[in-house]
């Protein structure tokens, strides 16, 4: 799973998704279309859990999740037609599970904005009209090929033919497709177009330095617009985020409580963005390594089993369950045992946020 950072030009997107994967690279200059092609990065998902865990099974080694990000070059209004890189922005887009749209809630005279002046929302509805009109151009040339075949009497094209109109209608309205519900197999029969306004959307407000907690009204207007739309908005100053991304962990904490953070806000970011993703966290506990294991939500036993290998799901028996507050309450897992808090689970089980696992299994 992975997450499209999105935004116009010069509204610190690269420089966000430099401090996210501790990139030491030289900023970008000042000027449209300096990634060319999408930058690729894996940043940790910070979880307290993890080190409550180590505090009763100490480990060789602690392992967090994982995200993985694609920085994907600023997007300009008539990028569906073509303009600036145009389509092939688009494409990229559209190879991600989730989008993270980095909107500019700051003024600064040296930091050029495209469009001339700083407003997020126009910054928000620019991009999301050029990525529904790719999706109203994909969906259009897909209804030709599917309603011949379902001339012919092929039922999965019927079936597609009925999510494509259903899909169109929707977007006439000028709203995203992420708010459509359809019927799963509807939904299922149209998933290979990859449409954009369906992905997941999280909004990341760049603010100014002196606005850490994103109280400017040009924060509230996107915390607003996010509301209606039913998406999450994190307030980051990448500016400040990409210094403390450059110190060594040792002096990060000085830094940190100098600005007023308890944490970096990249951390929060990481965690919003694995919650947009539809994704949550068991662990595995042992003296080898406490590692934290990503699956969707919803996940079962034999799924969240095959997250570790392929052959665990494949010969799933059962899975040994505990929580956190168990582990808190009682100290060992042996313990736990003993007081008859382990569960036993079968292949039907879905796995709980926290878990923490162990899975018996025969190949």
């Amino acid at each position: 799973m992975e997450a499209g950072i999105v935004g116009l030009p010069n509204v610190g997107k690269s420089t966000l998704f430099n401090a996210l994967t501790c990139s030491k690279s030289a900023a970008s200059a000042n000027y449209p279309f300096c990634t060319i092609e999408p930058n690729e990065g894996v940043v940790s998902v910070p979880d307290g859990r993890l080190e409550r865990i180590t505090k009763y099974i100490t480990p060789q080694k602690v392992i967090p999740a994982a995200l993985k990000l694609v920085d994907i070059a600023g997007i300009v209004k008539g990028a569906s037609e073509g303009e600036g890189l145009g389509n092939k922005f688009l494409s990229h887009i559209r190879q991600v599970d989730a989008i993270l749209q980095v909107v500019r809630c700051f003024e600064d005279d040296d930091v050029i904005h495209v469009s001339g002046n700083v407003d997020p929302i126009a910054d928000i509805e620019i991009i999301e009209l050029e990525l529904m009109l790719a999706d109203i151009e994909t969906l259009q040339n897909a209804k030709t090929k599917a309603a011949k075949s379902a001339r012919s009497g092929d039922k999965e094209a019927v079936l597609r033919v009925t999510a494509i109109e259903k899909c169109l209608a929707h977007l006439e309205t000028e709203t995203p497709l992420r708010n459509l519900e359809l019927p799963e197999p509807e939904a299922k029969s149209i998933t290979s177009y990859g449409l954009l306004t369906a992905k997941p959307i999280l909004y990341v407000a760049n603010v100014a330095e002196d606005d850490l907690k994103g109280k400017d009204p040009l924060v509230q207007k996107v915390r607003e617009h996010a509301q209606k739309v039913g998406a999450g908005v994190v307030a980051v100053c990448a500016k400040i985020e990409s210094e403390i991304a450059e110190l060594e962990p040792e002096d990060r904490a000085e830094m940190l409580e100098a600005v007023g953070l308890t944490e970096p806000a990249l951390s929060v970011l990481a965690r919003a963005a694995y919650a947009t993703l539809g994704l949550e966290s068991y662990f595995t506990a042992g003296e080898k390594e406490v590692r934290a294991w990503t699956i969707k939500k919803g996940a079962t036993g034999p799924e969240a089993a095959g997250v570790i290998h392929t052959d665990f799901e494949r010969g799933f028996i059962r899975v040994e369950v505990y929580s956190l507050e168990d582990l808190e309450n009682h100290g060992t897992e042996a313990a736990i045992r003993q007081n008859g808090k382990l569960r036993t689970e079968g292949k039907n089980y879905v796995v709980q946020d926290g878990d923490i696992c162990h899975f018996l299994f025969n190949v």
